[in-house]
């Protein structure tokens, strides 16, 4: 990280000059009511979507939950999270910390030297990355949703990209643009941000998340990680005998992490893919059926026009 913006970050606060002298971290500085829940309108200022602070060091940091998305880099040193009572990781240097705004969080002592940023984001801020990376993209809307929904199994997104040049320059960036305040700094924020998750979706194998049903959220990581990469080759029996467990187990924790069976998320994405080959190639619709994965014509046709209300022939006219 550029040396100057690591000095501004690592200036002693006012509340870490307090804590130096025998305080601890003042909660209601942060909290609104008896429940911890550290609110966005204490954090952000009106009209902001996101905004961002070092985090308090010298002390414990309580735990807490968030009524607005967190996420946390560490620019230098290291520091200790518990998540939902039952996670204890280490975040490192150049590493990021996506926390659902549902789960419980504590963090153990940092040190002078542990230099970590908190982003503090609304779930609204996310739409311009949406439409960045697509919508058809399976992997974004899995982890994206599990930051934006009300509860679920996923607690956090713990991304291991401290040697990844482009996404640490993307990181700097933002905390650059967003200390700064620069021209068009706004919409700026919003596009560096969708450039992050299209660099990060990149490098889901990076991804560590929450382990609950005996690692059933890492098991539906790669069924996606697969349908986005082999969509017009991958088959839920082929997977289930990959991964060692039974077809009906994949098919139920599936259905149960992204609200859709395999096969509709399957389908989903040969159709997508279709669809962009209409639009941007000038293969023969019959070449773009076999690309997308399917070998029966007619059932292509009738399921692509049942998805998009027209033939391949009429979209590809219209777009």
């Amino acid at each position: 990280m550029n040396e100057s913006l690591l000095a501004r970050l690592a200036a002693v606060t006012d509340e870490e000059k307090r804590i130096l002298e025998g305080s601890t971290v003042d909660m209601e500085n942060y909290a609104s009511g008896r429940d911890s829940v550290i609110d966005s309108k204490k954090m952000l200022e009106k009209g902001r979507l996101i905004s961002i602070r070092p985090h308090t060091r010298f002390a414990p940091f309580p735990k807490h939950r968030h009524n607005y998305i967190e996420i946390m880099y560490m620019c230098s040193g290291s520091t200790t999270h518990i998540i939902n009572d039952r996670t204890k990781l280490i975040l490192g240097t150049g590493e990021l910390l996506f926390i659902n705004q549902h789960a419980s969080h504590a963090i153990e002592c940092a040190g002078q030297n542990d230099i970590a940023v908190n982003f503090m984001v609304l779930p609204e801020f996310f739409d311009v990355a949406l439409s960045m990376i697509g919508s058809d993209n399976l992997l974004s809307n899995f982890l994206i949703g599990s930051l934006r929904q009300s509860g679920g199994d996923i607690g956090f997104l713990h991304f291991r990209v401290s040697d990844i040049l482009p996404v640490q320059n993307i990181v700097e960036n933002l905390i650059w643009s967003i200390l700064n305040q620069q021209s068009n700094y706004r919409q700026i924020n919003r596009i560096t941000m969708g450039l992050l998750f299209m660099y990060l979706l990149g490098y889901t194998g990076r991804l560590e998340l929450e382990q609950t049903h005996h690692g059933a959220n890492a098991l539906v990581l790669d069924v996606l990680r697969e349908i986005e990469e082999n969509y017009n080759a991958v088959n839920l029996s082929e997977l289930a005998r990959r991964y060692n467990v039974s077809a009906a187990y994949l098919s139920r924790i599936i259905k149960q992490s992204t609200g859709c069976t395999f096969k509709d998320l399957l389908q989903t994405k040969r159709l997508a893919r279709a669809a962009k080959l209409l639009r941007e190639s000038r293969l023969s619709v019959q070449d773009i059926i076999a690309a997308s994965g399917y070998d029966n014509t007619s059932y292509f046709y009738r399921i692509f026009k049942e998805r998009y209300k027209t033939t391949p022939k009429s979209y590809r006219q219209n777009s």
